[in-house]
Order: C-alpha cells, then structure tokens, then sequence
C-alpha cells in the first residue's frame, strides 16, 4: 500500500517545519511587501525542498506571490570551473522545469568580484519575507548570517539536507550508536511523502519586469564561456557528471538495478567503479533528497544490501550533519573529544616515517603509490571512494609534522577537488580519521590510541594493483 501524501498545509508539515525552521534575525515580516522571496542556496531543487515548502506555505498564508532567487558568485570558498559547471548545469534543468511546477525562477551569475554585490539585498527590499537554506558548511550560514543581519525583513533559515528534521535532536550526537536509536523512532515517518505545489498566487510579469536583476538566460548560454569569464580557479577543470535531477535519477536506477544486489560485497572494492551509489554529489548540491534515494532503494528489495546502504546514507550522514550544526569547531582539532586532544598531546613529538608538505602531498608524489592513487583519483575525477578515502585521511595523520597541519590540508584538498567537498558528511568522516564519533583503541607511536590504519595491511583486504593502475602517474 502506498503511503499517504500529506497536504502542504498538514500538521504532519508544520510539525516537520518546526523542527527544521530557525528565524535568521529579529525583524518583522512586512506586510506592504510585494512577494515572498526563496533564496535557493544549498537545496537545488523544486521537490522535498523543506524551505521551498515553507516559503510557499508564508506566501499562501499572507496572500503574496514567491520569487524564487538563485545566484553564483566567484567568492565563495575554492570556486572553479569544476563547481561552477555543477551548479550551471543543474540551475539550466531547473529554468527549464520552473515554469511547468509553476514557478518563477531566475538565476544571476555574478562573474567578477567586483561586480554588483547587492541583488539579494536589493530583493529583499521589496520582500515581505525571505526564506533560504540552512546548512552550516561550504559557507553559507556566514553568508545567511550577514544578510540576515542586514535584512529589513523576517528571514527564516530552513534544514532540507537530513530525512530526520535537525531540530529532532537536541544536542550534539557523539557516536553511531547514541544517535541510531532515536533515528529508528522517527525514521518511518520523516519518509512519508508531502505534495509538492507552487504558491496560490502567481507572480505577476509588471513585478518580474521590475526587478533590478541581470538574469542568466541559462537556455541560450555558452555556459562554457561564461565559465571562462568568471574570476575563479581555472586549474581545477569540470569532471564528466551528469548534473541535475535527472542525472540523479539515472544514476540512483542504475545503483538499484546493478549495483545494490550484491552491495554488501562489492562496497569494499575500490577498483569496482559501479560498486557504490555515487549519488553523493547530487545529494551534496541537494540535487535530490536523501529521503526519495531511500524511499527507492527500500522499494528496490534486496534487503541485506539495502539495510547497509540506509545505514551509511542515514545513520552516518545524520550524525556528519548534526555534528557540524551542532559543533562550531566541526572544522578545526578543537571539534575533537577529550581523549582524542590527551593522546595527541602526549605524541605530537613521535618520530614520523615522513613529513610532506603539502604541495608534495596535492601533487601525489609521496613514497606509497596507493595513497598516490587515492590521490590522483580525487584531483582527476572529483571523486574518492570510501575505503581509500579513509586510509588516504589516517595517512596524512602520519605524515605531517603536528596533527593540525594534517586535519588542513586533507580539509583544503577535499574542499578543493570533490564534487561531495565542502559537505556535512566530508567533514564528518575526515574527523573520523582522527577519532570523532569512535572509541580509543591501543596505544601506538603517532596514532596515540587513534585508531590506526595501514595502507601495507590494505593490500591484503582488496586489489590495490587494479585500483593503482585506473590512475596513474
């Protein structure tokens, strides 16, 4: 039996929204506005979008039309061509659909930085109310907080990232086993679907017309060239990936119907590249929500293979998701526990195998050609996978003179390279590198009781050769 849809204006929605929901700053919604404004920051994409969700619910409830607003600037933390192109593509398939869902959807590129800085401002001016994403990484609750700062109106900030509403969980989770079980409870019914629908109100052309913006005709762009024009990093090239919503949707059929049959095997072969989901990425642009990837690998059967995947995909990413909102320091050692800061303190001075800099270290040019694999997939493809992305973390622990340059440069790197960088769950599992979100283990040289592992002892657990040879030097 299919599940009921809960009508947007349902108590199961406000409750949802409540918990989600946090109020940006302290002024007023403004009646005399002339629409309700949605500045789409993290959550690209029309469906399951918790804020797209309340911003139409505030401009049926206040009888005003929506205006949704998404812009790109080349300020943001490691700009490229290769995230530029990402979120390009994916804003071109959401002009093309915007009209047919019923909304008004305009994209502004800004491409030098000193070019018009003000058009959210400048937007909110005549907004009643502004809704925008809540995500604390990659930026962008700085960016929210001095805007909000600066708003003349009410702006509410609201969580589209987890399945499980973040207010759900009222402090910081420390591990995978505190915050499974208060997963489980709720779970089932964060998964019920919710109609998807544009505000009553249209918005009226004269409105559309006036707007003092330079709107990207992203149909008849060269977005190649416009790429080219912006003042980004142009070291850093584009990857072949399948942007948008229906490359998210090609991609998750394929894993269903390929890959998570045999899943719980072929998840620990890093030389497999269909072995695992990829959807990362489109889950970090918020191409596509985690709740339909789960809703569709439940359907999909294959239980055993399916029960690992929704671990991984709810478990692990809620617990990234809860520690960076929750945990200020989710980027710095300071974000680490106790035990973890008395164990490096008493071996910051061990003897290391190597010290790298971290040139030597971006170039892949260290003494073990796995890691240098690792390495070179991740600046070649944007893409890692996990079970060398987790020995690529532990071995630059070894091979730096203190733990934080460590903790920097694997940061720099992912955030610079991964299509998935610059997210909750990046964050969440470097940490775990360095002992967030696990337990003590035996006292060794440099890992302290970190727990230690061993690219040597890897070659023994998958075929490393094969992995080595998809990219070489």
């Amino acid at each position: 039996m299919r599940p009921r849809l809960h009508s947007l204006d349902s108590d199961h929605v406000r409750d949802q929204l409540a918990q989600r929901t946090v109020v940006a700053n302290g002024v007023r919604t403004q009646p005399e506005g002339e629409y309700v404004l949605y500045w789409m920051q993290s959550t690209h994409r029309f469906e399951e979008n918790w804020a797209l969700r309340q911003a139409v619910l505030h401009a049926d409830r206040l009888g005003k039309p929506l205006l949704v607003h998404q812009g790109l600037d080349p300020t943001y933390a490691h700009a490229s061509d290769r995230i530029h192109t990402v979120i390009l593509e994916n804003a071109r398939a959401l002009q093309r659909r915007a009209e047919s869902l019923g909304f008004r959807y305009q994209f502004v590129l800004r491409r030098r930085r000193d070019d018009d800085r003000r058009v959210v401002d400048r937007l909110a001016a005549r907004a009643a109310i502004v809704v925008t994403d809540r995500f604390p990484t990659a930026g962008i609750a700085e960016r929210t907080g001095r805007f909000a700062g600066r708003a003349p109106c009410r702006v509410d900030a609201v969580e589209s990232h987890g399945i499980i509403a973040s207010g759900h969980f009222v402090k910081e989770e420390y591990a995978a086993r505190t915050i499974r079980p208060k997963i489980a409870k709720v779970l089932d019914l964060a998964l019920e679907p919710v109609e998807d629908r544009p505000a009553k109100r249209a918005l009226p052309d004269r409105i559309w017309d006036s707007l003092e913006v330079e709107r990207l005709d992203l149909d008849r762009a060269d977005l190649a060239a416009e790429i080219a024009a912006c003042e980004i990093d142009h070291a850093v090239p584009p990857v072949a990936f399948a942007s948008g919503l229906a490359g998210a949707h090609a991609r998750l059929d394929r894993f269903c119907a390929h890959t998570l049959p045999d899943y719980a095997a072929r998840r620990n072969e890093p030389s497999d590249s269909d072995g695992s989901s990829r959807l990362s990425p489109y889950l970090h642009f918020g191409q596509i929500s985690a709740a339909e990837v789960l809703r569709t690998v439940r359907a999909a059967g294959h239980e055993e293979s399916a029960r690992k995947f929704e671990d991984e995909l709810v478990t692990w990413r809620e617990l990234a998701l809860n520690f960076c909102l929750m945990n200020p320091d989710h980027g710095k050692l300071k974000g680490l526990p106790d035990w973890v800061h008395r164990t490096m303190d008493a071996h910051k001075d061990d003897e290391r195998e190597a010290i790298y800099t971290r040139e030597v270290l971006e170039g892949a040019r260290t003494h073990d050609e796995l890691w240098n694999a690792a390495q070179r997939e991740l600046v070649r493809t944007g893409f890692m996978h996990n079970v060398t992305r987790m020995l690529w973390g532990k071995s630059v622990l070894l091979w730096t003179r203190r733990y934080k340059h460590a903790l920097e440069h694997l940061i720099h790197f992912n955030n610079k390279y991964a299509l998935d960088g610059r997210d909750p769950s990046s964050y969440g599992g470097i940490q775990w590198c360095f002992g967030k979100f696990d337990r003590p283990w035996f006292d060794k040289p440099v890992w302290g009781v970190i727990r230690p592992m061993s690219l040597a002892r890897a070659r023994e657990k998958f075929d490393a050769e094969a992995y080595m040879s998809m990219f070489p030097a």
